[in-house]
């Protein structure tokens, strides 16, 4: 996962922070000396019960007459956050709240393209 996770980050400059749950593993990192960043506590708390939520809602929703869940784009107050879907779990990519975080979804879908995402819809 830890290259997966390089590979996001390189994606560009502005992506703060990328977890990965899958298979009931976590793993994460962010870029050093993040101005507003949360703490790891919460970001484990998130990854662990609110992304995995979300994503089952999002999911359930989107599977009855829309075509299904493509990603989740959130905006908290100090960043961005665009949680994409897997197929036993979710990548949630932090990304400065300055960038547009749309253009980055496809290049994210690509760079996760090996965990198996249940359907990213771009």
């Amino acid at each position: 996962m830890q290259d997966t996770i390089q590979r996001v980050l390189g994606v560009s400059p502005a992506v703060r922070y990328v977890a990965i749950y899958s298979g009931g593993e976590l793993a994460s990192a962010a870029r050093p000396d993040l101005a507003g960043a949360s703490s790891s506590e919460s970001d484990k708390y998130e990854e662990l019960l609110v992304n995995p939520t979300l994503v089952t809602l999002a999911r359930q929703r989107g599977n009855i007459d829309c075509g299904g869940l493509g990603y989740l784009l959130i905006r908290y107050g100090s960043f961005f956050v665009v949680v994409l879907p897997l197929d036993e779990g979710h990548v949630t990519v932090g990304v400065e709240p300055s960038a547009d975080p749309l253009p980055f979804v496809p290049r994210i879908a690509e760079a996760v393209a090996g965990l198996r995402p249940s359907r990213v819809a771009v």
